[in-house]
């Protein structure tokens, strides 16, 4: 049995840490990482909890496939109820910390309550206790964990930490580890800053050495190994180009949502590209992209190294950014660049080292920021409020914004907020680009039907990693469908989310499935976890995930008008591309992904859907 069996109990109120066995009959019925922990959050709170106070609980959590030589077996996840949309909240993240836990012994660390002061938990081996934070208090996410990492004398300890973001209750701020990667979305940071828990330090020296069926393990991960390396995407594309190889692919198919998507093509598309990362600057002569870089035993290496031009106006006095850092990925790429007509590659990658060094997810940023730069045009707000002009295209005001909103100080506050309660703030609610309150990532769903059903129906609010259609609809995996048409996307947007739930749930990383199917996950389970998962066991794991999300946010008040898209992209049509003249088919999709799913119209369980996954 590949799970360690243990959990953390933290409560901060109380100052105490406990240890627990963890619920076997739940582990072989949600697996681990985002479906156990979930199963574990909507069993202790109450769904109408306010995300933001001491009875929210916060949840960081391994799958049985972290930390062992499954390719990509890095991932963790951290669930709560998020204070960005107040719905289920589970956001995952790459790097080295979730196997790190996973070799310490744990499964899970629970918190609950709040801490009357800063905080950090330390955890070594089967030592974990609750430590003051009062010196990092105020700190970065870069400055904690070296801070870190030096008191306790050992340079292999892993940190999952918040930075300024996630102090100043930004509702969209991330957990970060290992400096750039991230828990990025729906506002995990916020949470575990209003309870003051400044970190997690885990230093694990035990390994993973409970796996059901060792030889047979070795021999499947293997195999799959090498499915990965010989497919186009991830053996060539994402370790060659990161996930920016789609900033021109999208742009091209009319489907890159521009300028707060009042248009869906990005004429600066190409200068802000993987190409133009690849390719020498004018002004020093050297490449932005240094290098690639991998997760936690991962075989794709789609993580990017960069670096800003020291000339450049966002970093001139700022030697502190002059090294290699987290590059731009194509979602980042996209928010701080398309969503704001912004093409200047370096002030993106400033805006994103920000994000990183402060923990603030860059796609809920940089699209917040469209709204504000369409109602700077508008007249609504003026260069007096903003400290700025602020028109779109304006690479000064992205950065300005930047620093505002990391800082949390003047408008950065307002910018914190996101973009549902500013426009609602400044009477104009429709200029938001959100579902749920969550802002939309790099896909337009004009252009790509499947992509408006599967934003308005995740669970986490607006989300391309709760269902990428993208997959089928423009890059034909598994098989190629019309992304322009409605017919058959309920049925694949409902395999989609269910797979992604098995996925995320195993503890692997959701971009093996450009190559693998579940039919190359199962296997790789059977032989960690024991024979009982088998192919169908696994396809309703996370048909019981996507359902018991769904679930909670219904008790949490959500109801089937919260399953919508922006009246913009169901009434303005597209202006160019192949998708001219539409808008998004929900009306027609919704209707028949609520029968798919076994739910009534009101988009509530059926009495029978909840009987046969045991709900």
């Amino acid at each position: 049995m590949s799970w360690a069996g243990k959990i953390l109990r933290v409560n901060l109120t109380a100052g105490t840490v406990s240890s627990e066995p963890l619920n076997m009959e739940w582990a072989r019925a949600y697996l681990g990482s985002r479906g156990l922990a979930t199963k574990y959050l909507v069993s202790e709170i109450d769904p109408k909890v306010d995300p933001l106070a001491p009875e929210n609980k916060i949840i960081w959590a391994t799958g049985p496939l972290t930390g062992t030589m499954a390719s990509t077996g890095g991932r963790y996840t951290v669930v709560t109820k998020g204070p960005l949309t107040g719905a289920i909240a589970c956001s995952n993240s790459g790097g080295y910390w979730g196997a790190e836990l996973k070799f310490s012994g744990w499964d899970m660390v629970i918190f609950e309550g709040k801490s009357a002061k800063p905080v950090y938990l330390s955890i070594e081996d089967d030592k974990a206790e609750l430590r003051d934070a009062s010196h990092l208090w105020g700190k970065s996410v870069w400055q904690t964990e070296e801070i870190i990492k030096k008191q306790h004398q050992d340079p292999l300890t892993r940190v999952s930490s918040i930075g300024l973001a996630g102090e100043n209750g930004v509702l969209y701020a991330a957990v970060v580890n290992d400096l750039h990667r991230a828990a990025g979305r729906s506002g995990v940071g916020a949470v575990m800053g209003s309870k003051n828990l400044k970190a997690i330090a885990v230093r694990g020296t035990k390994g993973v050495g409970n796996v059901a069926n060792p030889k047979e393990f070795m021999k499947v991960t293997f195999e799959k190994k090498k499915i990965l390396a010989d497919n186009a995407v991830t053996g060539q594309g994402l370790p060659t180009y990161g996930t920016q190889v789609l900033m021109n692919v999208i742009n091209e198919i009319g489907a890159s949502p521009t300028r707060n998507h009042r248009d869906v093509q990005f004429e600066g598309a190409k200068d802000i590209s993987a190409e133009a990362m690849a390719t020498p600057r004018k002004t020093d002569g050297k490449k932005p992209l240094v290098t690639n870089q991998a997760c936690f035993g991962c075989t794709i290496a789609c993580g990017r190294i960069q670096k800003i031009d020291q000339s450049h106006f966002s970093v001139e006095n700022k030697p502190q950014y002059w090294g290699a850092s987290g590059g731009l990925e194509y979602e980042a790429a996209w928010a701080l660049g398309n969503a704001n007509g912004v093409n200047d590659l370096d002030a993106l990658q400033y805006a994103n080292v920000l994000c990183n060094e402060q923990g603030m997810d860059p796609i809920s940023f940089g699209a917040t920021i469209g709204a504000v730069m369409e109602l700077y045009e508008m007249g609504v707000l003026t260069k007096e409020q903003l400290g700025t002009d602020a028109p779109f295209g304006s690479a000064r005001a992205l950065v300005h914004f930047a620093e505002m909103t990391a800082q949390g100080v003047g408008f950065g506050k307002e910018i914190g907020l996101g973009s549902a309660r500013l426009t609602a703030k400044y009477g104009h609610p429709d200029l938001s680009m959100s579902v749920k309150g969550q802002e939309f990532p790099a896909y337009d769903s004009r252009g790509i039907q499947g992509m408006g059903l599967a934003y308005a129906t995740s669970n986490r609010g607006a989300c391309h990693l709760r269902g990428y259609t993208v997959a089928s609809e423009v890059l034909g995996i598994p098989v190629k469908t019309d992304p322009l048409v409605a017919e058959g996307k309920p049925e694949l947007v409902k395999a989609f989310q269910d797979a992604t739930a098995a996925f995320d749930s195993a503890g692997i990383c959701i971009f093996t499935s450009f190559a693998w199917g579940l039919a190359d996950v199962q296997p790789q389970v059977a032989a960690a976890c024991g024979e009982e998962f088998t192919l169908e066991k696994l396809n309703e794991i996370g048909e019981r995930v996507w359902n018991m999300e769904r679930d909670f946010n219904n008790q949490a008040g959500f109801t089937a008008k919260d399953d919508t898209l922006p009246k913009r992209l169901l009434t303005e049509p597209a202006k160019t591309g192949p998708a001219k003249g539409l808008v998004n088919k929900l009306p027609e999709m919704l209707p028949q992904y609520y029968e798919v799913r076994g739910w009534d119209a009101g988009g509530q369980l059926k009495p029978e859907t909840r009987a046969r996954l045991g709900l």
